[in-house]
């Protein structure tokens, strides 16, 4: 079976097979400083669903999901919020940096050593998409690179699941 075929077979669910219909906790965020310079806080987590993104310069797979993962971006951009963050598991923050202007990325990145990682997911695949609720809590870890439309159907599986 397709990808798309097994993430829309678990649409009667409201994010798919195996997610928590009460999470325990949210994630407990670290200020997070982007390639820009910019900073997201810990308490920016709680006012709208993510989707966050595991990736890496040298992952062809990354590369492609990522072109997706822009879309997904630039559609939610001005309409319902929705946080977009790449996670480079690269650690040359300027190789990440023309790897973005190289691919036409302008969604938010900041580099990961693993510890960000470690609080959504042991899973150590990249790409992996993690979906998060506005309340901050990890609703579904997806591995594998991603068909465009899996991508941009996220924002709507978050707002019905986040309403």
């Amino acid at each position: 079976m397709k990808r798309r075929h097994l993430l829309l077979a678990g649409a009667a669910a409201p994010l798919g097979p195996g997610v928590a219909a009460q999470p325990a906790a949210a994630v407990d965020w670290p200020t997070i400083t982007l390639i820009d310079g910019s900073s997201i806080s810990p308490e920016s987590w709680r006012t709208q669903p993510a989707v966050v993104v595991f990736w890496a310069t040298w992952c062809a797979f990354c590369k492609r999901h990522n072109a997706h993962v822009e879309a997904l971006y630039r559609a939610s951009r001005g309409a319902a919020p929705l946080r977009v963050l790449g996670l480079a598991l690269d650690r040359d923050v300027q190789a990440v940096q023309q790897s973005m202007a190289r691919n036409g990325y302008s969604f938010p990145v900041a580099l990961d050593d693993g510890s960000l990682r470690a609080r959504l997911t042991s899973r150590r695949m990249i790409p992996m998409t993690c979906l998060l609720d506005r309340q901050g809590h990890l609703l579904q870890a997806i591995p594998g690179e991603m068909a465009a439309d899996d991508v941009l159907g996220l924002a709507r599986q978050l707002q019905r699941h986040t309403g």
